[in-house]
């Protein structure tokens, strides 16, 4: 449970943030002393003209750029929630696959209906929003019931937060107003997190798999056990049944749950079982 004293002290979410920041400076400084605000929208922005001429590299730069401070605090706000807790269970490689996957896939899927419709969709595209709906997704399947606080105050599930998210992209895609807002863009964002997570299903669950054997498997109960008696939990005497059968009939399920919705979804019960698991093994 010891953090790897090999690892680096800047997580890529913090790198990524440091990154926006510094590009939304230069951007700034470009604008103001340099007049070269209409260059940066031509070239480095997203837009289905840009495309259409070739600049394929906007589908990647425009996730680095931003309209105002207020649009990148959020965004980076947001980024910091999230981003952590997904790159923490999928590793660095594909946190960095889903993030700017999702992100390139949101900007495509709005510039190609800026081909349709021009007015509501064909506008210059900023942000890294795309990117970020992508890791929602992503946290939203891995701990589908862990509870998030929007605006710090109203409560909701993960899962909640991705269906009301998704859904407001998705009315406002087929119901598009010129609002300044690209919710084509989230909403591929979105889909593309939910794809990617459906296609690399294994990813969250090879960092707590139940499934990896006797050795694996007691790791896995002496740490979901620690955890439950720093919580709280009232451990009770498990009845004298063998050590084999009890693992099988009563932790197995148990892990599995953990695997699926994580630890928070434990019942009182639940955990006094792994702390009895817990107490076996030591005796084995």
């Amino acid at each position: 449970m010891r953090a790897d004293p090999h690892r680096s002290r800047w997580s890529a979410t913090v790198l990524i943030i440091i990154a926006v920041t510094v590009c939304f400076a230069c951007q700034e400084i470009a604008k103001l002393y340099f007049g070269r605000g209409r260059w940066i929208a031509d070239y480095l922005a997203l837009s289905t003209d840009g495309l259409r001429a070739g600049f394929v590299w906007q589908l990647f730069s425009f996730q680095f750029l931003h309209a105002n401070p207020m649009h990148l605090i959020f965004n980076l706000l947001t980024l910091w929630f999230f981003g952590r807790a997904v790159e923490e269970r999928l590793g660095l490689p594909s946190f960095l696959k889903l993030y700017f996957i999702s992100g390139a896939a949101g900007g495509l899927l709005q510039a190609g209906l800026g081909l349709l419709a021009r007015d509501y969709f064909g506008h210059t595209t900023y942000g890294a929003s795309a990117g970020i709906c992508g890791l929602i997704s992503a946290f939203a399947l891995i701990e589908p019931h862990a509870e998030i606080r929007v605006w710090c105050v109203l409560p909701l599930k993960a899962k909640h937060l991705l269906w009301i998210g998704g859904g407001i992209a998705l009315f406002f895609t087929l119901v598009p107003s010129d609002g300044g807002v690209a919710h084509a863009a989230h909403l591929g964002g979105y889909l593309a997190g939910i794809a990617y997570m459906r296609w690399d299903r294994a990813k969250p669950v090879m960092h707590w798999n139940p499934l990896r054997g006797r050795r694996r498997k007691r790791q896995l109960v002496q740490a979901a056990a620690q955890i439950t008696r720093l919580r709280g939990s009232r451990v009770q005497q498990s009845s004298d049944v063998p050590p084999e059968e009890f693992i099988s009939k009563e932790v197995d399920p148990i892990l599995d749950k953990i695997s699926a919705h994580g630890i928070h979804s434990l019942t009182p019960r639940e955990r006094q079982i792994l702390e009895a698991a817990r107490a076996k093994m030591a005796k084995r």
